[in-house]
């Protein structure tokens, strides 16, 4: 795939460009085979792969420039300006044709572009999101609340020309650095979450709530999950770092229960909706710690889901796994590095299925779907 940012120098996110689809593919196996290869798995399942353009369903642009005009793409850094990337080709065109119109938001809004090294400006960053349906969640993320009413004053033009827009907020991010968001979240539209459903199940995906980025490979991963599992003998399923509740909605069905575990009670509140869309009564989601509340859950697993974030589950949650009673783990993981340390920890399991997920073309990052059977 060709891109004018890369062959000018400006953008080098995508670090595998030059190199051909296949390879980075080839190159993804093998590295994940020989971190893995101590634990002798015997069966790696065909790699899913992605569409090498218009595969991003969320767009994280730094706002740079000034207020008259802006850039969307990435920040400042020493001696260089931030730079534009609203054609960048991983976004697709329903994303990439909002651009423009935002950017005329800005200026009609007032919205002047932060400055790190200078400590001055408000407007940080602008996060969409798009569903299948084309339907968009936009977020502005502030240094204050100073230039929220100009935004609200501006809004009712932005939603009458993008009627896609379903869901707008602003985050309030203080802090003097490249950080992407903060803790406080001002809903600006009445609709406060944009509904993606990935093979039948509603997912609800609040401001705040983690999703994956690639939808396409996210509904491959989570049907492998489901085709994995369902003709486990399983009643009860854990579904640990269960976010909006993607892999505990795919395995469970209503003959099974389901105990999902998420630290965030936006994620925990969408799942709980997504149960009760689909008629699930044994289903029961917490806004809870992980590392503090695991072994306070009463009723035994016969299935443990795990979805860490890319430090992987630790020694402690490991460790904890290792002696419980679920006859099945499956692990989803975002950084095979860290997988395979936590692998070393499950000594009493065995990992019998492995596939790769190309989640992130371009790149050196994959995800990978393990099932693991006790000992």
């Amino acid at each position: 795939m060709y891109c004018h940012y890369f062959a000018d120098g400006v953008c080098r996110s995508c670090q595998w460009l030059t190199k051909p689809y296949q390879q980075q593919i080839h190159d993804k196996q093998m590295e994940l085979e020989a971190l893995l290869a101590p634990f002798s798995i015997t069966e790696f399942q065909p790699v899913v792969k992605s569409e090498p353009a218009g595969f991003r369903n969320k767009a994280k642009m730094v706002v740079s420039g000034t207020a008259a005009e802006p850039r969307l793409g990435l920040g400042a850094t020493e001696g260089q300006q931030g730079s534009d990337l609203s054609d960048c080709l991983l976004y697709p065109e329903e994303i990439r044709q909002l651009f423009p119109v935002l950017k005329t938001f800005i200026r009609n809004a007032g919205l002047t572009p932060y400055q790190v090294d200078k400590k001055r400006g408000e407007l940080k960053f602008l996060l969409l999101t798009i569903n299948e349906k084309n339907e968009v969640m936009l977020r502005f993320v502030l240094r204050s609340q100073d230039k929220i009413a100009s935004i609200r004053t501006h809004l009712p033009a932005l939603l009458s020309q993008l009627p896609q827009l379903c869901v707008v907020s602003a985050n309030i991010q203080p802090v003097h650095m490249a950080i992407l968001e903060g803790e406080e979240e001002i809903l600006l539209t009445q609709t406060q979450e944009l509904r993606q459903t990935i093979n039948g199940v509603p997912l609800f995906i609040r401001p705040q709530s983690f999703f994956q980025t690639n939808a396409q490979v996210a509904s491959e991963l989570y049907a492998t999950a489901r085709r994995w599992t369902e003709a486990l003998d399983i009643t009860h399923i854990w579904d640990l770092f269960c976010g909006v509740g993607g892999f505990g909605l795919h395995c469970t069905n209503k003959q099974r229960s389901l105990t999902g575990i998420e630290i965030s009670a936006q994620a925990i509140a969408c799942a709980k909706k997504s149960a009760e869309l689909l008629g699930f009564e044994q289903v029961d989601f917490h806004a809870l710690d992980l590392t503090r509340t695991i072994a306070t859950q009463g009723k035994q697993p016969d299935l443990v889901i795990v979805n860490p974030p890319r430090r992987g589950l630790g020694v402690e949650i490991s460790r904890y796994l290792n002696v419980c009673d679920a006859p099945y783990l499956l692990y989803s993981s975002c950084n095979a590095v860290s997988f395979a340390r936590d692998l070393e920890e499950l000594n009493q399991y065995k990992a019998v299925k492995v596939q790769l997920f190309d989640m992130f073309p371009h790149t050196p990052h994959y995800e990978v779907l393990t099932l693991l059977v006790k000992r």
